[in-house]
């Protein structure tokens, strides 16, 4: 009998397509940017619109005034959201790079806003954070296949 010690358990990587759909199928996530040039990570729901990743975010939030302050491309920021199972460690995890962008049409704002309610009250979470990704990478933790035994 052949011992097979690898472990129990594969990390297989997803391309951009099914990396998307995962990370349609949740709703909330983490968003990471720069706050006084050190990295700031806040929970945040978002959903997904035309391959972009939109968020809702409060009037005077740091996500706001950092967004506002940035140029015509955006401001970089890094998106992550998984569903991993606490006992067996089983799921996925996605990280979306790219330029988040303040969203300032008013339509466009008033759409957002049917489509993506806050998860936490606040009567101030009038703006909304386009994220168009550049680099979307992800993972599925899965369990690795057993190798034939040898007989």
């Amino acid at each position: 009998m052949i011992r097979d010690d690898r472990p129990a358990h594969q990390r297989v990587d997803l391309d951009r397509t099914e990396a998307l759909r995962l990370l349609g199928s949740v709703s909330m996530g983490r968003i990471v940017f720069t706050r006084q040039a050190l990295p700031t990570v806040r929970p945040v729901n978002h959903v997904l619109d035309g391959g972009d990743i939109v968020i809702r975010t409060p009037e005077g939030s740091s996500l706001t005034s950092r967004t506002q302050q940035g140029d015509d491309s955006g401001v970089v920021v890094a998106y992550e959201a998984d569903a991993i199972d606490p006992d067996t460690h089983l799921g996925w995890s996605v990280v979306a790079t790219g330029y988040a962008r303040l969203v300032t049409d008013p339509g466009e704002l008033i759409r957002i806003r049917a489509l993506l309610k806050p998860w936490a009250a606040c009567p101030t979470t009038d703006h909304a954070v386009r994220i168009r990704p550049d680099l979307i990478t992800g993972v599925l933790l899965t369990v690795r296949k057993k190798a034939p035994e040898n007989i």
